[in-house]
C-alpha cells in the first residue's frame, strides 16, 4: 500500500528500452464503524462545502402533504478524511546470481505446469546457453516465471543476452530475460493526507434498513439546496456492524 513515486536512476543505460520503472499504488485500508458512512463526491469542492456545515438534518420523510409534527430528521456529522500515506521509502536490494526471471510467456490452452516443463526443457540445455535447473515458479503475472540454476555463471550470460527466441510446441516465442532482485523496505516514512472528495458521516441512527437509509442519504446530499453534489459513491454501514474501506489512487 505505497503511492506512485517518481525514482531516479543516476548509472549508464545502452537502450531505452531497457528502462524500468518503480510504482507504488496507494491501496488504503479503512475501517468503518457502524452508524457511519462515506460519500465521495465528484467535486472536491462540494466535498469541502459538505465538511465546512459540519452538521446536517437530513429528512427521513417525503412529501409536502406532510404536517410539520409527521416529519422525521435525523442530525449527522461530517467530516474529513485523513489517512497516512508514504512520504518516503528506502529499498535494500538483493541479486540472485543464480536466477532469471522471464517474461513474455505465450497464453497456450495448456496447463501451467506444462508451460514450466517446456521452459524447463529449453532452459536446461547446455546448446541454449542454460544449465540444469534446480526450481521453477510461474509468477504472479502468468506471462512471467522464474528460474534458478543448479550452478553458478549460468544466469548472468543468459540476462546479458537480453532476449532469446524459445521453441514452445511448434512456435518460437521471444521471451525477456532479467535478473532475478528481491528487496526489503529498509526504512519507510508517512505523513497525513487528507481525502479531497471523500466525506465520513456519522452519528447515524438505526432507524431505516439499510438500502433505505443508504437511498436517503444519496438523496439529501446531492441535493445543491443542501450544501450538496452528485455523489459519485456512498458506502453506509447500520449500527451493530463494522466494514472495511478501501481507498485507492484518484485517477
Amino acid at each position: 500500500a505505497l503511492p506512485e513515486k517518481k525514482m531516479v536512476f543516476k548509472g549508464l543505460m545502452k537502450k531505452k528500452e531497457d528502462i524500468n520503472y518503480l510504482m507504488f499504488t496507494p491501496l488504503i485500508h479503512y475501517p468503518l464503524l457502524g452508524g457511519s458512512a462515506l460519500i465521495t463526491f465528484e467535486k472536491q469542492e462540494v466535498a469541502q462545502r459538505i465538511v465546512e456545515l459540519k452538521e446536517h438534518t437530513v429528512e427521513l420523510s417525503f412529501g409536502e402533504e406532510l404536517e410539520e409534527l409527521e416529519r422525521c430528521r435525523v442530525r449527522v456529522q461530517a467530516a474529513p478524511v485523513d489517512v497516512l500515506l508514504p512520504s518516503s521509502v528506502e529499498i535494500g536490494l538483493m541479486w540472485n546470481s543464480r536466477s532469471i526471471v522471464l517474461s513474455g510467456l505465450p497464453t497456450l490452452s495448456i496447463p501451467e505446469e506444462a508451460l514450466l516443463d517446456k521452459v524447463e526443457l529449453f532452459f536446461s540445455k547446455t546448446k541454449n546457453g542454460g544449465g540444469e535447473v534446480e526450481s521453477r515458479e510461474l509468477l504472479d503475472d502468468s506471462s512471467q516465471a522464474m528460474l534458478t540454476f543448479v550452478q553458478d555463471g549460468v544466469a548472468e550470460p543468459l540476462i546479458a543476452r537480453g532476449c532469446i527466441p524459445v521453441l514452445i510446441g511448434k512456435r518460437k516465442y521471444e521471451l525477456k530475460i532479467s535478473p532475478c532482485v528481491s528487496g526489503d523496505i529498509t526504512n519507510l516514512q508517512f505523513q497525513p493526507s487528507r481525502c479531497p472528495r471523500t466525506v465520513l458521516l456519522t452519528g447515524i441512527p438505526d432507524v431505516l434498513d439499510e438500502e433505505l437509509m443508504r437511498d436517503v442519504l444519496e438523496i439529501h446530499f446531492q441535493k445543491a439546496s443542501q450544501g450538496g453534489g452528485e455523489v459519485d459513491v456512498l458506502a453506509y454501514v447500520p449500527v451493530g456492524r463494522q466494514a472495511m474501506a478501501v481507498f485507492t489512487q484518484d485517477t
